[in-house]
């Protein structure tokens, strides 16, 4: 009988969000007491109302290993804490804005940040766009955009759709985040440290990447990067800037708001723009596997 690892982790509200908007695409019916159940790859992972969050599987020690407050490991977790220095430089990062949301495109970014560059982020308070408002991003993106070399890409909800028959989303994040790499070094010698905001297990990162023509290797992965390397920091900032441009873009072509996330608001939104439009329509400013979908 294959061994089944178990985890035992306590995680904050935020680390729960972001584990389930990586795997939410496989949540199934939750136990009693549980908030929600995913069933990623080789793992079960269940998120319990104590506020505990178990991983269960051959693979839940490379699951439970991206969070730090693991306490019954049953097999010693994989190492993701870095032993490079977060202030090494320079130094490349990306991360990806968009996933949690129902309207709008998922964005990713990849940067460079060299030492002269540090002034002008700390200046601005260059850290996890999610703990910026939309003033804040709108306002420091373009100053940063001036001076640091990277790489943008946006995958509207038409085309994002077309490629989820396919792809899971983590496989679509994988791709974009390895394109953004691949069209880096094109332009630029990429460093040696090289940062992804760690979504998924770094072996099933590159098993999507399985096909690809170019593959980045000797990527780092780290949970919450964004507020310990300023490339990282730097990538977030510009992919939310370019989110709220194309949603900006999106409410002017269809003369309506849209609401972020993916809530009761987007419900009532969603619904609003099926009765001005119809849902055939809906593809184009929509991720159609939601469980907004289903519910509307």
């Amino acid at each position: 009988m294959e061994k089944q690892n178990i985890y035992t982790c306590l995680l904050s509200k935020e680390q729960e969000k972001k584990l389930y908007d990586a795997w939410h695409e496989t949540e199934t019916k939750a136990p009693p007491y549980a908030k929600w159940q995913l069933r990623p790859e080789n793992c079960v992972i269940t998120c319990y109302a104590s506020g505990k969050t178990v991983f269960q599987g051959r693979d839940a020690s490379v699951y439970a290993s991206a969070f730090i407050n693991t306490d019954t490991p049953s097999v010693p977790a994989k190492k993701t804490v870095s032993t490079k220095k977060t202030g090494s430089f320079p130094q490349a990062g990306s991360d990806e804005v968009g996933t949690g949301d129902y309207f709008g495109p998922v964005c990713v970014c990849a940067t460079i940040v060299s030492p002269e560059d540090l002034s002008l982020l700390q200046e601005l308070g260059v850290r996890d766009s999610k703990q910026l408002n939309d003033a804040d991003i709108r306002r420091i993106a373009p100053k940063i955009m001036k001076q640091i070399p990277y790489s943008l890409l946006i995958l509207d909800p038409a085309k994002y759709n077309e490629v989820h028959k396919d792809n899971n989303m983590n496989a679509i994040k994988s791709k974009l985040h390895n394109q953004a790499y691949v069209n880096l070094t094109k332009k630029y010698q990429l460093p040696s440290l090289k940062v992804i905001d760690q979504f998924t297990p770094e072996n099933l990162y590159y098993k999507y990447l399985k096909g690809e023509k170019e593959i980045m290797r000797g990527i780092h992965f780290e949970t919450k990067a964004e507020d310990k390397y300023p490339a990282v920091g730097a990538g977030s900032v510009i992919a939310r800037y370019a989110f709220l441009t194309k949603m900006d873009e999106m409410e002017k072509k269809w003369n309506m708001s849209f609401q972020k996330g993916a809530g009761t608001k987007v419900d009532a939104c969603a619904k609003d723009f099926v009765k001005k439009y119809s849902f055939d329509q809906l593809s184009e400013i929509a991720k159609m596997h939601f469980k907004n979908t289903e519910r509307l």
